[in-house]
């Protein structure tokens, strides 16, 4: 066996590179690939991941230390490997990237549950069930004690004696008590079609079908893009494709990119899979999300369905990774190591020989370019998808046309229900003073404070700053002004325009979805708009995610040009996903329509978008790009500096620039960013054509000019391929 472990400790520090060597010996000595130790380091106790096993070390042996102890739990080899790689990728540490796979709630001490139980012996049935005389001297209390025991064991906690009543009945051999361990499962409401038993395919999705199984069966690494219209049956695919991967003995991972979809695709998944299904998301408590990991180390569910984490689940024998709504943005994680969980997909596909399906209405326009394409051109039922009509808001001076009003009052007098989206939370932007002028903004950030009245406060959407709402600004004028439209707003005004009759106004936001989590959370919230006879659903972008609601007989996209107002090479991609995904919510069951609200009704986005024509405008896309080399026919790769004084950040970003400027790369910047969480930034943004190449580069520059002192203050942060 061999004797050197060697452990990268967890820490989050840059400028410290692992792995570190450590004498295993007495107990320790089957520690494998991927255990979890404690060990001594740096004059305190450190938890470790094993990386790899050695018989021999550059440091003389008696000089090593050796690891306090073995946590009991490890993370599959697989997953090792892949923080490694996804260290390399996105120019972070492995340490940062083992902390991505870990047991949930491990650092805080989280463990399984167990609880004390009792349970009838043979002898204490017997002594139940006898007769007077033949019943040994029990007390009326102990008789009523081991009769609440006679239709199975329950916890000693909830029993209706003490624990030192339960210890003498157990020592005269009249019931066991024992400790259990106790599954902590989470609980989801089920919401959309719930159907356990399959249904009939369509001949589209029999070819689609075929094309899998013959992918699930090769045993290698595939991967396809499901192009599918809303409606057309692609998590019925998904659902066939996950049971042939169970069949061959092999395990699914089921990706949806917001937590708002996971009770819907839960509830499918657990209709057709039962138990096998486990869940992993950042909602749950910590004890439910421990136990479902446990779950899938150990075999025990096979499937795990989840937000863009899950493609870190403990499943060993991989078969299949499902990505739903791979054109969400949601995907890629917001903090170091900045991975997009649709490219790490697709690295442990590879390692586990498996097939990486995605799907969507609205493909991304590098996945459309790369990857093998399967269509869905109908919807199953055969429906048409519903009519869009554009409404020109260049000179509406209010936030809905009389033709959305007019729409509206139609679905309350029809009782049936519509979709509202703007993707904008809060009730105001922002506040000014209408006397001198000022704007109450972020003391932390450079931005403008939202107002979200309901809860009476004005708040910082980067960094979370809160303050009361202003009655007078600082000058004393008491005319504060509001400005702006948002969905809190938006949910006031129709009611105050529908809610009446029974006709309820629900939204789906952010704060909602925070608010709500003691009330069963996002999948109450659906589940009573999916149950409600009519009503209307107001709400950010993700209530045109992947819901499936058979009687949605309008959908309105309000401020549908906010996205092109960004600065940003995808924000016609992103616009056109927007206004397609929420068309594709509408008329599943029925006639419906769409109105679309635009300052910007010729926008070529807003005009594919309403005509469903998903190829000509991917095409135009690509197109496009080409012509400014953009993704995917380059990498770009974004360094953040930050600092608490602007000169030392944008001292650092001219540093980085002369370390990186080579012939075969385009370096923009440094240009000054808005200051976030009282640190001011400078960004330099690299065009590139070898990926791996310029991350290291990138990777090399940073850990030198971490070592000047003057740029000690500095914090770095890069980004490949933001979104």
């Amino acid at each position: 066996m061999p004797s050197i472990a060697q452990v990268e400790p967890l820490k989050s520090t840059r400028a410290l590179r692992g792995p570190f060597d450590y004498k295993l010996t007495g107990e320790l000595t089957d520690v494998r690939v991927g255990s979890l130790l404690q060990v001594p380091f740096a004059r305190r106790q450190a938890l470790g991941v094993v990386v790899g096993l050695s018989d021999h070390s550059e440091i003389d042996q008696a000089r090593l230390l050796e690891p306090r102890r073995a946590m009991g739990v490890s993370v599959p080899a697989e997953l090792v490997e892949l923080a490694a790689w996804i260290a390399a990728e996105y120019c972070s540490t492995t340490a940062r990237a083992l902390n991505l796979m870990l047991p949930p709630g491990l650092t805080r001490g989280t463990k399984p549950l167990s609880r004390l139980t009792a349970q009838l012996t043979d002898s204490g049935r017997r002594a139940v069930s006898a007769t007077e005389p033949l019943r040994p001297r029990l007390t009326d209390g102990q008789i009523s004690t081991l009769q609440v025991l006679i239709d199975g064991p329950l916890a000693a906690a909830i029993m209706p004696c003490g624990h030192a009543s339960l210890r003498r009945l157990a020592d005269r051999g009249l019931l066991t008590l024992e400790r259990r361990a106790v599954a902590r499962r989470p609980s989801h409401l089920p919401v959309g079609v719930q159907s356990a038993a399959p249904p009939q395919l369509s001949t589209e999705q029999q070819v689609v079908l075929e094309d899998l199984s013959a992918a699930l069966t090769a045993g290698a690494y595939a991967q396809r893009l499901l192009h599918g219209i809303t409606g057309s049956g692609k998590t019925e695919i998904y659902l066939r494709a996950a049971a042939e991967a169970l069949e061959s003995g092999r395990g699914a991972i089921v990706m949806v990119p917001e937590i708002g979809l996971t009770p819907q695709i839960v509830g499918r998944f657990q209709a057709r899979f039962g138990d096998t299904v486990a869940v992993l998301h950042s909602r749950l408590g910590i004890g439910e999300r421990y136990d479902e990991w446990r779950r899938l180390r150990s075999g025990e569910a096979r499937v795990c369905v989840g937000p863009r984490s899950a493609v870190f689940a403990p499943i060993e024998k991989l078969g299949l990774i499902v990505l739903d709504e791979e054109h969400d943005a949601s995907y890629k994680h917001e903090g170091d190591p900045r991975y997009d969980a649709r490219e790490v997909a697709a690295a442990r596909a590879q390692r586990a020989g498996a097939l990486l399906l995605m799907g969507s209405a609205t493909p991304r326009a590098e996945s459309y370019h790369s990857a093998p394409r399967l269509r869905l051109t109908s919807r199953i039922d055969g429906r048409a998808l519903p009519r869009v009509q554009i409404l020109d808001m260049r000179h509406s001076a209010h936030a809905l046309h009389p033709l959305t009003v007019q729409a509206l009052a139609d679905v309350r007098r029809a009782r049936s229900k519509a979709i509202v989206l703007l993707n904008r939370r809060g009730w105001s932007n922002f506040l000014s003073c209408r006397t001198c002028g000022w704007v109450w903004g972020c003391p932390q950030c450079d931005v403008a404070l939202v107002l979200h009245r309901a809860s009476g406060f004005i708040a910082c959407h980067h960094c979370g700053h809160r303050e009361g709402v202003p009655l007078r600004c600082r000058c004393g004028s008491a005319s504060v002004a509001r400005h702006g439209v948002g969905t809190e707003q938006m949910q006031h005004e129709l009611e105050a325009v529908l809610g009446r009759d029974g006709f309820k106004v629900f939204r789906l936001d952010a704060d909602v979805a925070l608010a709500s989590e003691r009330d069963g959370g996002i999948g109450a919230l659906l589940r009573a708009f999916e149950q409600a006879e009519s009503g209307v659903l107001i709400g950010t972008q993700m209530v045109a995610k992947g819901h499936d609601f058979a009687d949605i007989a309008l959908g309105v996209v309000l401020d549908a040009d906010a996205t092109l107002r960004f600065p940003d090479f995808r924000a016609e991609e992103r616009t056109f996903a927007l206004i397609a995904q929420l068309a594709g919510r509408v008329g599943r069951k029925g006639e419906g329509r769409v109105l679309v609200q635009s300052t910007a009704p010729e926008a070529r986005a807003i005009l594919f978008a309403a005509s469903h024509d998903s190829d000509t405008f991917l095409a135009g896309e690509l197109e496009r790009r080409r012509e400014l080399s953009y993704p995917p026919f380059s990498h770009l790769i974004r360094i953040i500096c930050s600092a608490l004084e602007s000169e030392r950040a944008s001292a650092a970003a001219n540093a980085m620039r002369k370390r990186i400027c080579s012939s075969e790369l385009n370096v923009l910047g440094p240009a000054a960013l808005f200051r976030l969480r009282g640190r001011e930034r400078q960004t330099l943004v690299v065009k590139a054509k070898d990926r791996a190449a310029a991350v290291g580069l990138i990777d090399r520059a940073i850990s030198a000019t971490c070592k000047e002192r003057q740029h000690a203050s500095v914090h770095f942060s890069v980004d490949v391929d933001p979104q």
